[in-house]
């Protein structure tokens, strides 16, 4: 058995203990004060070895290469085991026996690899530092005692030695205990499918969340409703071994009845759980179902109109000169501010404008480049305009909050002006609820482009997207979008379309005229939808054999081929169909598929005409299957 190299003893070394001693060595006068530390310090539990800050890659490897390997679920305590039992000091080495309620010093006597316990003895004089209660000498030997003096050995932390020889043993350890607090669940062993590789299918994708999450790269929101769900899931799964140890076997009763009905519902309920967990922890379903934001723009409220009456002009610029001056107010200030109920104010900050807007308002940015450090929420029927060529007049946004844009405005309009999101977690724009309508502006996307939510409303039209590391625009089921002469290119995919029909029973609405969507690194456009077991793949040309494909994700791409016969596929649909598809037909730029004929049958579009797919990497239209 080879193991890694023994980690550096700056790993382990308690950071603050000099800094500690010499603050206690510093006060000496006598005080009450002085007097509690001293009684403090003699009761004060030995340093550890400090491993929690291992990085990602030093995990990976060792659940990959020592711990794990290829085990499937129900040998991972046998695996654990074997790994335990190559690299623990099988005896006589200090720990910190560590609960929620307390930490005590113990002795190590013997370990029981079998079922990852240790055999302990309590140090004397006790070192015990409680929360929440008082636990004396007494109290702890009859806790040992009912224990049969075992602990689980995910609970010790190894007491920091200098001589080197328990260095691989606290390592062990913090993997172990790292394992059984972030990766393995409850349920993983009861897994009906167990044929399968568990560090490729539950391992690698957790580990790597945690990481995100820890980074910042997941959403707030998400990691909320990633929580809610582990923690329901772990309830339903209690509730179901309670319900399951109930039933016999051998029984017709009444109650037996009763209860199988009941175990059944919390089944299918915990399946439901297990499946939204699953999501979340895959990258690739993380990204094309997509999960909740961040929940901040529910606390932001409509302001409704003002008591006065008054309407306001909010006009941002840090300097500007005469000329512009005067073309601003011949140009806008006269036009809109010619009644005597409207008002004019003076912004530096785009955030400050939009945050004292009120129903009605116009915020008119002149040319300039603003930073932001907050995202912008729109709760209220505005209208917001660049006051020159998008170029010029610049908004960015650097830190890693939520949406640079959030509209939940019932009448919200934006134009003429371009953003640019850096370092960011979630979408540049997410239109909630109510209608945006959106003209002349330029999107650099930093993760995830324009999401159109359930019952939103976009209109987008002659805008510039690009930059997405996910979709350009992601429509939600029940949405209504239109995309007019945009151009919508160097994305993940292009427009991602969610169809969870099965489940809300509304179909979104989309009309799509003469955007170019081009050079995308997937699809320029694709549907995310429900695995029936009805689709079947088509192959990319008619030369290409029909090939199965999947991946550790579970998702089964549809590609793309040309298809003359469109057409006729449709022929015998409503007539709203046939006309849509005579419009697929008459523009040669389309490479037709069962993708598309699959959507024209759906009645996702409204409209579907003059766009043109240029150089998408995957093709110009496909289907995932989840």
């Amino acid at each position: 058995f080879h193991h890694t190299s023994s980690p550096p003893i700056a790993l382990f070394q308690n950071e603050e203990e000099d800094q500690d001693e010499s603050e206690s060595d510093d006060d000496d006068d006598g005080s009450s004060t002085d007097q509690f530390k001293t009684e403090k310090s003699a009761t004060r539990l030995p340093d550890t070895f400090q491993t929690s800050h291992l990085l990602f890659y030093e995990r990976f490897k060792a659940y990959q290469d020592y711990m794990l390997g290829d085990c499937k679920p129900s040998e991972v305590k046998a695996f654990t085991a074997d790994y335990l039992e190559k690299v623990l000091e099988p005896s006589d080495w200090l720990a910190q026996w560590s609960t929620d309620v307390f930490d005590v010093l113990v002795e190590v006597r013997d370990v029981d690899f079998k079922n990852l316990k240790a055999c302990v003895e309590l140090v004397l004089p006790l070192q015990c530092d409680c929360r929440g209660c008082e636990l004396n000498e007494d109290a702890m030997k009859s806790l040992l005692d009912a224990t049969q003096h075992k602990v689980p050995l995910h609970e010790l932390q190894v007491v920091y030695d200098e001589s080197g020889d328990f260095d691989q043993t606290a390592i062990a350890l913090e993997h172990l205990r790292f394992f059984y607090e972030h990766i393995w669940r409850l349920w993983d062993e009861e897994d009906e499918d167990d044929d399968f590789d568990y560090f490729v299918r539950c391992v690698e994708p957790r580990l790597r969340l945690y990481y995100d999450i820890l980074e910042g790269r997941v959403p707030a929101g998400l990691v909320a409703e990633y929580q809610f769900l582990l923690k329901n899931c772990s309830q339903c799964f209690k509730q179901f071994l309670v319900v399951r140890s109930s039933l016999s076997t051998d029984s017709d009763s009444e109650l037996d009845n009763v209860s199988m009905v009941e175990g059944l519902k919390l089944y299918d309920q915990l399946e439901m759980l297990k499946r939204k967990l699953h999501i979340i922890e895959n990258p690739l379903l993380r990204y094309v179902l997509g999960c909740k934001g961040n929940n901040k723009q529910q606390c932001v409220q409509s302001r409704g109109i003002r008591a006065s009456g008054i309407k306001v002009i909010h006009v941002v610029t840090v300097s500007c000169s005469n000329i512009q001056l005067q073309s601003l107010l011949s140009d806008r200030l006269q036009p809109l501010g010619s009644s005597e109920d409207t008002r004019i104010q003076f912004h530096t900050d785009p955030v400050a404008a939009v945050d004292s807007c009120h129903q009605g308002d116009v915020v008119i940015v002149l040319p300039g480049i603003y930073n932001v450090s907050s995202s912008i929420f729109l709760p209220d029927s505005i209208s917001i305009e660049g006051f020159g060529l998008p170029d010029e007049v610049v908004i960015e946004k650097k830190n890693k909050g939520g949406s640079f844009l959030e509209s939940t405005g019932a009448d919200v309009t934006l134009s003429n002006i371009k953003f640019i999101q850096h370092d960011a977690i979630e979408g540049i724009l997410c239109v909630r609820q109510g209608t945006l309508n959106m003209e002349n502006c330029v999107l650099q996307c930093e993760t995830t482009g324009v999401i159109v939510r359930t019952s939103a409303q976009l209109t987008m039209k002659m805008c510039d997207l690009y930059g997405s590391k996910g979709a350009g625009v992601e429509i939600y089921p029940g949405s209504v979008c239109s995309l007019v002469g945009n151009g919508i290119h160097h994305c993940k995919d292009g427009i991602l379309i969610k169809d969870f029909a099965d489940e809300l029973d509304v179909m979104p609405s989309i009309t799509m005229e003469n955007n170019v969507i081009h050079n995308n690194e997937g699809y320029g456009v694709i549907v995310v939808k429900p695995n029936t077991g009805e689709h079947y793949r088509v192959p990319l040309d008619r030369s290409e054999e029909p090939t199965s494909s999947s991946n550790s994700a579970d998702i089964q791409p549809e590609s793309v081929e040309n298809n003359n016969n469109t057409d006729r596929g449709v022929a015998s649909t409503s007539s709203r169909k046939l006309q849509l598809s005579r419009q697929l037909s008459r523009n040669k730029e389309w490479s037709c598929s069962r993708a598309v004929q699959d959507m024209v049958d759906r009645q996702i579009f409204v409209s579907l005409q003059g766009n043109q797919f240029r150089r998408n990497n995957k093709g110009d239209f496909g289907t995932f299957f989840y």
